[in-house]
C-alpha cells in the first residue's frame, strides 16, 4: 500500500514524511491508535479524527484476491484518469555540482548526500503544500496546485524555494563543503493526464510549456537562488522582494521571457497591503462600522480596554475597514501590533506572534544570530527595563541562541510554554502602560490553538488603554453585512 498516496487522498499529505520517518507502511497503518498519531506529530484533533476514521475503514474493508492469470485472459489495464486542464505552479530544484561530487566522493558517501538532499526536499515541499512528482538523480520536480488546488499555490512554491535553498545549505552530509541547490519556478495552464512510467519512474504526466519553463529558469539560476517566471511574479507581487533579470532568450520559446530572482520576503505587514499597495480608493458604505470602531478607540483611550469582533463572508471588506481605521489613527500617539494568521500554519504554535516579533525587530535574511538577538532585545526594551527572563524565553521562541548573554532556562517544556505566554502578555501590558495599544488579529479563524490561548489571556488581563480589534471570516456570525 502507498501510504503517501493514501494520505494525499485524505488531503493530509503534510504528514507523509512523519509516517515515513516512523516506518508506517501498509501493514502497520491499520493498527495505528490515537496515541500513535500524537507521537508521530499529528497534533490537530480534527486531523487525528479524520485519520482514525479512515484507518477504521481500512480494518473493515474485505481483502481482495488477485485473479489467477491464464493464457487466455486479457491483460488488466490500469484505471484511466481523465485529462484535466488546470493552472499549476511547477518547481524544479537541482543540486549544484553533483558531477564534481560524484567524482570526488565514495559512492556510498554520494548516496548519503543524495538521500539527505531528497529527504530535505520532500520535507520542505510537503510542508509548504506541494507535491513531489519525481526525483531525477540530483533534481526534484514538484507541483503546487496538484492534486489539490489552493489560491496561494504560487506563493507556497516561492516560500518553499526560499526555504529549500537555506535548508539544503544547512545539511550535515559526508561532503566536505555545504551542498547547494538552485530553483526555478513557473506558473501556467497545463493538462494533467494519466500516470506514466512504472515504479520509481512513475509520475503524473503534465503537458504544457510550464514544466519546460521551470526547468529552463532553474538552469539560469545561480547557486542558492530562486528564479521565477512572469506569471509567478504577478501572482506573488508585493509578497517578496525581487531582482529583475530582464528578458532572457530561453531555448524552445519563441519570445523572450521576463525572469526575476526572488531575494526575500517583503517587509509589507500583511497580504492586503501587498496586493493593493499604498494607493487605495476611498472607503464607501462603511461609515456606521467605522464610527463604531472610532468610538471604541476613544473609549479605550479613557482607560477602558475593549475588544471588537469584525466578521463576515470573505471579500466583504473587513481588511479594508481595518486598514481605514489604522489610517485614521496614524496622527495619534499609539502602539500598533498586527498579527496575521495563515491557513498554511494552523499547526505551527504561535506562528502569528513569531512573525510579528520578527517583523517588529526588523530581522533580515543576512543577519547573524547575534544581530537578531540585539534587535529582539531592543523591541522588548520598549515594554520593560528587565530583560532577564523575557529575552531568553522569546529568543527560544524565535529559535535564537543566547550564548553567554543570558543564563540557560532549565525549564520543563510545559513550564517553558507557560512562562513564554506570561512573557508575551507582560510585553503587551508594558506597552499599554506607556501609551494606548491597538492590536489587529487578522484571519482569526486560521489561528493555531496556542495563539487562541494567548489572546484569551490578553483579553482577560487587558490593561487600561488596550483596544483589541480582531478580524476574521465566519459563516455563523456575520456581523459585517454587504454595504
Amino acid at each position: 500500500m502507498d501510504v503517501a498516496a493514501w494520505l494525499r487522498g485524505l488531503g493530509l499529505e503534510q504528514y507523509a514524511r512523519a509516517f515515513r520517518d516512523n516506518d508506517v507502511d501498509g501493514e502497520v497503518l491499520p493498527e495505528l491508535t490515537a496515541d500513535d498519531l500524537i507521537s508521530i506529530g499529528v497534533t490537530s484533533v480534527g486531523h487525528r479524527r479524520k485519520l482514525l476514521a479512515a484507518i477504521a475503514a481500512l480494518r473493515t474493508e474485505p481483502p481482495t484476491a488477485a485473479p489467477a492469470a491464464s493464457a487466455t485472459s486479457a491483460p488488466i489495464s490500469p484505471p484511466t484518469i481523465d485529462a484535466e486542464r488546470r493552472q499549476l505552479t511547477v518547481m524544479f530544484g537541482d543540486l549544484v555540482g553533483s558531477t564534481e561530487l560524484s567524482a570526488r566522493l565514495d559512492p556510498e558517501d554520494l548516496r548519503a548526500v543524495i538521500g539527505a538532499y531528497h529527504r530535505c526536499c520532500a520535507g520542505v515541499i510537503e510542508r509548504n503544500g506541494g507535491f513531489v512528482a519525481k526525483y531525477m538523480g540530483d533534481g526534484v520536480l514538484a507541483y503546487f496546485g496538484y492534486p489539490r488546488a489552493d489560491e496561494h499555490d504560487a506563493e507556497r512554491a516561492v516560500r518553499a524555494g526560499l526555504e529549500l535553498i537555506e535548508a539544503v545549505a544547512a545539511l550535515d552530509t559526508p561532503a566536505d563543503a555545504p551542498v547547494q541547490v538552485r530553483v526555478g519556478i513557473a506558473t501556467g495552464l497545463v493538462v494533467v493526464g494519466d500516470l506514466i512510467g512504472e515504479g520509481a519512474a512513475q509520475e503524473q504526466s503534465v503537458v504544457g510549456e510550464t514544466p519546460n519553463l521551470a526547468a529552463r529558469l532553474q538552469a539560469l539560476a545561480e547557486p542558492r537562488t530562486v528564479v521565477i517566471g512572469p506569471s509567478t511574479r504577478r501572482l506573488t507581487a508585493g509578497l517578496f522582494d525581487y531582482e529583475d533579470l530582464g528578458t532572457v532568450k530561453i531555448k524552445g520559446f519563441a519570445a523572450p521571457v521576463t525572469a526575476s530572482r526572488v531575494l526575500r520576503e517583503s517587509a509589507v505587514e500583511g497580504r492586503f497591503e501587498a496586493h493593493h499597495g499604498p494607493e487605495l480608493t476611498p472607503l464607501v458604505g462603511r461609515d456606521e462600522e467605522l464610527d463604531l470602531l472610532l468610538r471604541r478607540w476613544q473609549q479605550a483611550k479613557t482607560g477602558e480596554g475593549c475588544v471588537v469582533l469584525v466578521s463576515g463572508e470573505p471579500g466583504i471588506g473587513k481588511s479594508r475597514l481595518a486598514q481605514t481605521l489604522l489610517e485614521r489613527l496614524s496622527g495619534e500617539p499609539h502602539t500598533r501590533l498586527r498579527f496575521f494568521c495563515s491557513p498554511h500554519h494552523q499547526d505551527s504554535a504561535l506562528y502569528p506572534t513569531i512573525t510579528q516579533l520578527e517583523r517588529a525587530a526588523g530581522f533580515r535574511r543576512e543577519d547573524t544570530a547575534e544581530q537578531r538577538l540585539d534587535k529582539l532585545e531592543a523591541v522588548l526594551a520598549q515594554a520593560t527595563n528587565d530583560l532577564g527572563e523575557a529575552a531568553p524565553l522569546l529568543a527560544a521562541l524565535l529559535s535564537l541562541p543566547v550564548g553567554d548573554r543570558h543564563p540557560p532556562l532549565n525549564l520543563t517544556p510545559q513550564k517553558q510554554r507557560e512562562r513564554t505566554l506570561q512573557a508575551l502578555v507582560a510585553q503587551v501590558q508594558g506597552l499599554a502602560a506607556r501609551q494606548p495599544v491597538v492590536m489587529l488579529f487578522e484571519d482569526a479563524q486560521w489561528s493555531d490553538p496556542t495563539s487562541l490561548e494567548l489572546f484569551d489571556l490578553i483579553i482577560d488581563r487587558a490593561p487600561p488603554g488596550l483596544p483589541l480589534l480582531s478580524r476574521c471570516h465566519r459563516h455563523d456570525d456575520q456581523r459585517l453585512q454587504p454595504p
